[in-house]
């Protein structure tokens, strides 16, 4: 009997979310929305090799305002990382990154935080 109810459990949790009985908040959904986006403007992260030289580090958070299909509107530095070179690189990658998912609740503003640390 344990058997069955084992195998059939994700099906009754599908059907049931389907169904409306049971659903992902919309919390939780803007909230995995946001670790994608970030992690995709992350993979665009390079270290300007004039930073590299100088021996900056730092970290910057950075404002992307994302429209409803997922297009970066804009960008914004909302913390500097103490570098200008940091910072300009910081303000770019968003919009290397190119499109986003399209978030969940319509049109957002995402803050990303990047670190450049020399080992």
């Amino acid at each position: 009997m344990m058997k069955i109810v084992r195998r059939s459990a994700p099906a009754l949790l599908a059907c049931a979310m389907l169904a409306g009985i049971l659903t992902a908040s919309p919390a939780m959904a803007q909230s995995d929305w946001s670790r994608q986006a970030a992690r995709i403007i992350s993979s665009k992260q390079t270290y300007p090799t004039t930073a590299q030289m100088r021996g900056e580090e730092g970290t910057a958070k950075v404002k992307v305002y994302v429209g409803a299909d997922g297009s970066v509107q804009r960008t914004e530095l909302a913390t500097g990382s103490g570098s200008p070179l940091l910072d300009r690189e910081a303000l770019a990658m968003p919009t290397r990154a190119g499109r986003l998912p399209a978030p969940p609740g319509g049109p957002t503003v995402l803050t990303v935080p990047v670190t450049w640390k020399l080992i």
